[in-house]
């Protein structure tokens, strides 16, 4: 998984940095997952708190790990420094 330490060495890296970001917290169904993670809440669980399919979750999922707000475990998903902004939402 990207850091960001490989996107602080230029504005246009930071940018970009940023825009994922941005887009990865911006939408109301991946704030709900960052905060089901955030409760330990397993893929099945989410799905079935969310109503939403296994193919929409791993859509989602994906998209929150390019926006640096989750990382992969050994336990399942974990949230990042940057996914703590869950705590804010």
């Amino acid at each position: 998984m990207a850091k960001w330490s490989e996107f602080s060495d230029s504005i246009e890296k930071s940018r970009i940095y940023h825009e994922r970001y941005h887009k990865a917290v911006s939408n109301p169904v991946r704030k709900n997952i960052l905060k089901l993670i955030a409760h330990g809440k397993s893929e099945d669980e989410i799905m079935e708190e969310l109503k939403i399919s296994r193919k929409e979750l791993e859509y989602h999922i994906q998209i929150l790990e390019w926006g640096f707000c989750i990382e992969k475990t050994d336990e399942g998903w974990r949230i990042t420094k940057e996914g703590e902004i869950v705590d804010y939402l």
